[in-house]
């Protein structure tokens, strides 16, 4: 009988061991030591984005990654939790997207284990609790039937946008699901959710700041409790060809109108071809750029709304970011354009101000001049999108996405100083278009706008201050841009029929 105990009692050790040593490798270790950071940054990554929603669960991915962190824990309630995190001035929360699920929280070294315990505990001992579901249930129902229908259009506009690019595809659905689905959504789905994809082979782990040297091994020894699980294989994503200018309207009673285009685009971080693109993407629409050109355009010489940006990546919650977030990496990106709201009856004007501007971009490409001040003013610009070491290592770890060895910020940099005018403008003529694009309206009178749109009538504009001359000549020619959108292609959604 001893004999026996104490073989289990050798298995398990050898078994703990095992797990503690072997399942999760140096590899998924990403480090960023900075001393004279006196607070330390956690990002534990998952590959557990909303792209693995079983069908009819969509949101479960989201939902699951706030019950870790906005729910109980085996030893302690939620209420338990944020009362023993308010002492230490930390907290800890959870970021998702398509590929991946990040539990991320900062903390002063010195109020690091008390701090650290409350974070390994709630990745590795959620309790699940019903109640902690059915509050977090109610939160992102309370934003897809209200908050982004009723509080903000430009989000709505995007959303809209996202799911009609890549309707049918695992990335055609919001982080936060459907009604239906979210409604659908058990406790159980939520554990099924949690083993299959909160496992060690599927785990990132990034730490920086002054942290300890111990830190790591006790990280990878304590995560090591999660089961081992299986590798991942991401679906495919294959969003439909667009053809033409399709257009979707959200019929909404509003007194401005948000509007946002893009199409899927085949480049990635880390190709040099992406970045002679974001050289040019940022002369034409940078994020929040006053100098950029479609801000002039639009907002400088037109006072028509508030600014006017373009992307080659995925870039969410403009409205209150800078800076590119980190940790939003995807296999598949898009080209986007965002247009603040503008007046309603301006919203044709502007839809042909903005398409004729990138055709012109497309067709003519950057001049020599617009290139070397664009250049310039990047090779400054780039050095404040990941000031704290939080944001390094979220870069750090889409570097890992991406297998960008020497770093995507290092490369950026590198390649401002050795690309051409030339590379530029190749990487626009092979990556741009004007021709084949989703375009979401948020306006009302949708019928008017549809009417307008596949007649390509006249949209003449006026002003309650003059304009220089040169600006209302060139307003005659917006006016009579042709648009070749057919019937067919034009498509009217009522506001509640939205992401159920």
């Amino acid at each position: 009988m001893e004999n026996k105990l104490f073989l289990i009692i050798f298995c398990g050790l050898m078994l703990l061991w095992s797990c503690s040593s072997t399942n999760i490798r140096n590899s998924q270790i990403v480090k960023l030591p900075i001393r004279s950071d006196p607070t330390i940054s956690f990002r534990i990554c998952f590959k557990a984005g909303f792209q693995y929603d079983p069908p009819g669960k969509e949101g479960l991915a989201y939902i699951t990654a706030r019950m870790l962190t906005e729910g109980a824990t085996l030893k302690n309630s939620y209420e338990q939790i944020i009362e023993k995190l308010y002492p230490t001035a930390a907290s800890y929360s959870c970021q998702v997207d398509a590929e991946m699920a990040v539990i991320y929280g900062r903390v002063h070294k010195d109020n690091l284990s008390q701090f650290y315990n409350l974070f390994i505990d709630a990745i590795t001992r959620p309790a699940f609790k019903e109640e902690d579901l059915r509050r977090i249930k109610s939160s992102v129902l309370n934003y897809l039937k209200n908050s982004l229908k009723f509080a903000n259009d430009e989000e709505l506009g995007k959303a809209v946008l996202y799911t009609e690019i890549f309707a049918g595809t695992p990335y055609g659905h919001l982080k936060e699901g459907r009604i239906n689905s979210v409604k659908s959504i058990t406790i159980e789905d939520v554990k099924e959710f949690y083993k299959k994809y909160y496992t060690c082979k599927n785990v990132i782990i990034g730490v920086g700041g002054d942290f300890p040297s111990y830190l790591i091994e006790n990280l990878k020894k304590d995560l090591s409790v999660l089961p081992t699980g299986e590798k991942i294989i991401p679906p495919e994503i294959s969003p439909r060809p667009i053809k033409g200018l399709e257009v979707v309207i959200v019929e909404k009673n509003t007194s401005s109108t948000a509007i946002s285009m893009g199409y899927p685009i085949d480049i990635l971080r880390g190709s040099d071809e992406w970045y002679y693109l974001a050289l040019a993407n940022s002369w034409f629409g940078e994020h929040r750029n006053s100098s950029s050109h479609l801000y002039q355009v639009i907002r400088e010489a037109r006072g028509l709304n508030y600014g006017d940006y373009s992307y080659i990546e995925y870039f969410p919650e403009g409205g209150r970011r800078q800076f590119p977030p980190p940790n939003v990496a995807r296999r598949k990106q898009i080209f986007e354009i965002w247009i603040r709201p503008v007046p309603n009856y301006a919203r044709h004007f502007v839809l042909r101000a903005t398409l004729r501007e990138l055709q012109k971009l497309v067709d003519n490409g950057m001049t020599e001049k617009d290139f070397e001040l664009t250049r310039n003013f990047l090779k400054k610009y780039i050095l404040n999108y990941a000031p704290t070491t939080m944001l390094k290592l979220g870069y750090a770890i889409d570097d890992k996405f991406y297998n960008i060895s020497e770093g995507h910020l290092k490369k950026f940099r590198k390649l401002l100083e050795s690309m051409t005018i030339e590379d530029v403008n190749k990487a626009v003529r092979k990556y741009l278009q004007y021709k084949n694009m989703k375009i979401v309206f948020v306006t009302p009178n949708a019928e008017k706008l549809k009417k307008e749109l596949v007649e390509n009538s006249p949209s003449p504009i006026s002003y309650k201050t003059p304009k220089p001359d040169e600006i209302i000549k060139e307003d005659k020619v917006i006016a009579n841009y042709n648009l070749d959108i057919k019937p067919e292609n034009v498509k009217i959604t009522k506001l509640e029929e939205l992401f159920q």
